[in-house]
């Protein structure tokens, strides 16, 4: 067969890296690569046609004339147009398909002419808009796909595109499109108002087709009730008395909703049932008492986000949480992308969401990055907490297991004092040690402002030696402390 050639036109000197980008993906992805190939200016020999004869003979040719308009109106010809503008010009007239993306810019920055050009092209078909260059390939991508399908090259979607599923805007809950947009506004500077209507929306994610029929992603992402079309997305959360599975089981609960409530949901069933630090008010910088918990939030919520955005949701299998006195497991169905290996999650590597059209607005709204540096994350938060490493598996299922501190008990506990005297690191207790060793009269005051804390967590650590009678008093309040060994 044949391949589909596309040509892409923009100010070359705006675009460069994103032409370069689209003309490598459309090449090496495994289902573009069979039915497309991209034309770029930059890989033309030099030779002694002139360049516009060049470009306008590649429109004439091309199949898809795919647009990037930004800034600038580019180099104008002796009648005050540019390439872009004629290259487009040209594919209308010939009535090429034509996909346009639209860099999203505060417009007073935009040239007047571009503008123009925009306005245009708006009046013709329907364009997209994009923030930056991992937005721009999932856009591409989508459309390049329904492409093929409307073509009739394929007849299958990736699950998060497909819009086989019977459902209307009537399903989808407009509260929570309102909010995504205003959380997105807030922490990704997201290009469309609160007030967008949700089949816009929906258009700018690639959440919609032509006919307004509702792809998958949408209803997991803002569906009233996701689980009427997709029984296991949930995520199964348990907790275990040991190490092992075992029974009676002191908590299990299934989650349903919306990806966004999974993930918050199953996060706090674990930050709720592991132990949490607190200090004084005296150690904080401000009125708030500092709290700890036992595992690091960041990397518990990385670790279930994962699983909840890149699992396979054609399996029968649900996302599982099992919190043990030892570790907490993260399990999703699924397998890692081609090429992707659990030896590669340790360092960086490339993002290769499995359901791209879900991980998009998941982004947007502050739950994952863009630059695969999930996994990284995990690891260093744990570092960070003087946990051990956690670890990947990949096997029928893709697993996460993140380890707790040692002497973790899974009855949770609120504890006021220093968290690295109760999770057993040995320094505090050792320093406090020396120091009695040094001056047996020395008095808990004075104990607290050498070792830096509260004399509420030297009282701690006393009552733990005594405990072990290692720590005995001789002599009332004007006795001594002794060191038995």
């Amino acid at each position: 067969m044949q391949r589909i050639r596309i040509f892409i036109s923009s100010v070359q000197s705006e675009f460069a890296e994103e032409r370069a980008m689209l003309c490598h993906y459309i090449r090496t992805d495994a289902l573009l690569g069979k039915f497309f190939e991209p034309f770029i200016f930059e890989e033309v020999p030099a030779n002694e046609f002139p360049t516009s004869h060049v470009y306008l003979k590649e429109v004439e040719m091309c199949d898809i004339y795919l647009g990037l308009y930004g800034n600038l109106y580019g180099y104008e010809d002796e009648e005050g147009i540019s390439p872009t503008e004629r290259e487009y010009d040209l594919a209308a007239k010939l009535h090429k398909s034509r996909l346009i993306f639209i860099k999203s810019i505060d417009e007073d920055r935009r040239h007047p002419k571009e503008t123009a050009l925009i306005r245009k092209v708006e009046m013709d078909i329907v364009r997209k808009t994009f923030v930056d260059i991992d937005g721009l390939r999932t856009s591409v991508y989508a459309s390049l796909v329904r492409y093929l399908e409307e073509k009739e090259f394929i007849r299958w979607k990736p699950f998060d595109a497909s819009c086989d599923n019977g459902a209307t805007l009537d399903d989808l809950d407009e509260d929570k499109m309102r909010n995504f947009i205003y959380m997105a506004r807030s922490k990704r500077n997201f290009p469309l108002p609160v007030e967008t209507s949700p089949a816009a929306l929906l258009a700018h994610l690639d959440l919609i087709d032509d006919n307004g029929r509702i792809a998958n992603a949408a209803l997991l992402l803002f569906g009233k009730k996701p689980q009427k079309y997709f029984i296991t997305s949930e995520v199964k959360c348990v907790q275990f008395y040991g190490d092992a599975v075992e029974k009676p089981m002191p908590a299990y609960q299934i989650y349903r909703g919306d990806v966004f409530e999974l993930v918050d949901q199953a996060t706090s069933f674990v930050m709720s049932r592991i132990d949490n630090w607190t200090g004084t008010r005296e150690e904080g910088d401000n009125a708030a008492v500092p709290t700890h918990p036992e595992l690091p939030i960041d990397a518990v919520k990385e670790a279930i986000v994962n699983a909840v955005c890149h699992r396979d949701y054609t399996s029968n299998a649900s996302v599982q949480v099992m919190l043990f006195r030892n570790r907490l497991e993260i399990w999703n169905p699924g397998s890692l992308p081609y090429g992707l290996t659990v030896q590669k999650l340790h360092g960086p590597h490339k993002s290769l969401p499995a359901n791209p059209l879900l991980a998009d607005p998941m982004y947007w709204n502050g739950y994952i990055e863009k630059v695969g540096t999930g996994t990284e994350d995990i690891i260093n938060k744990c570092r960070e907490y003087g946990l051990k490493a956690p670890e990947f598996h990949q096997e029928e299922d893709f697993r996460v297991v993140i380890w707790r501190a040692s002497g973790s008990q899974n009855d949770p506990k609120v504890i006021q004092g220093d968290p690295k005297a109760i999770q057993g690191d040995p320094k505090p207790v050792e320093e406090l040690i020396r120091l009695i060793n040094e001056n047996p009269s020395i008095s808990r005051a004075g104990l607290a402002k050498q070792l830096g804390v509260s004399e509420r967590q030297v009282r701690k650590i006393m009552n733990q030696l005594r405990a072990e009678e290692r720590l005995v008093r001789k002599g009332g309040t004007t006795g001594e402390w002794i060191i038995i060994r």
